[in-house]
């Protein structure tokens, strides 16, 4: 064993340790959802036709910050996110705020998530209804249902967030900022994209 520390430590090697599962879906009271429209067809020809939202969590030392997004399926750029202490209804809802907001008067699109108790409340369907967009639910226990949501946040924690160790949730946000707006939306070039930005493919294939 000792022998197999020293050649890990002179080959510059370190041991990857496990990383707590933590559940942050509770679908335990959920009723009713709503059906998947999206049936894992996640190739979508045009911008603001279907939505995909999920949440995460982001350890830090002063507890657990969560985040939520929405992505546009056309370009995968996320269009929509909100961070917080709590993982509540308010989270999803400021998500889909922002995507609002940053896509103008949109209307009769699908946004699709999976079957947590935050994304079926009376408040979010409500935002929904009022927007004219169409929710959309993963089945239970099928997480690739929701694969491109899944995706980005397996790519934020390889590429950014198990490289560090926040003290604060301020920085993670701060971090977690950069990554989406700064790096992801506009630099992270995508094979499924024809290697473009996200942004970059909305400028030059919307237009086409």
């Amino acid at each position: 064993m000792n022998r197999v520390a020293r050649l890990m430590k002179k080959a510059e090697i370190k041991s990857k340790i496990a990383r707590k599962f933590v559940i942050t879906t509770n679908s335990k009271n959920t009723l009713q959802p709503s059906p998947d429209l999206v049936k894992r067809q996640f190739r979508v020809e045009q911008p603001d036709k279907v939505w995909v939202s999920d949440t995460t969590f982001i350890g830090t030392r002063e507890g657990w910050l969560y985040l939520a997004v929405i992505l546009d399926l056309f370009s995968r750029q996320v269009i929509g996110w909100s961070m917080s202490k709590h993982n509540n209804t308010v989270l999803v809802q400021d998500a889909l705020t922002m995507a609002l907001w940053r896509r103008g008067k949109v209307d009769d699109i699908i946004v699709h998530s999976d079957q947590g108790s935050t994304y079926n409340s009376g408040e979010y369907r409500k935002q929904i209804r009022a927007h004219e967009l169409h929710s959309s639910m993963s089945r239970k226990g099928e997480c690739l249902d929701n694969a491109v949501a899944e995706s980005f946040f397996g790519s934020l924690k390889n590429e950014l967030v198990y490289h560090e160790d926040y003290k604060t949730r301020a920085e993670a946000r701060q971090s977690l900022f950069e990554y989406i707006e700064v790096f992801y939306n506009r630099k992270r070039r995508h094979a499924f994209l024809n290697y473009m930005s996200p942004v970059e493919y909305e400028a030059k294939v919307a237009r086409i």
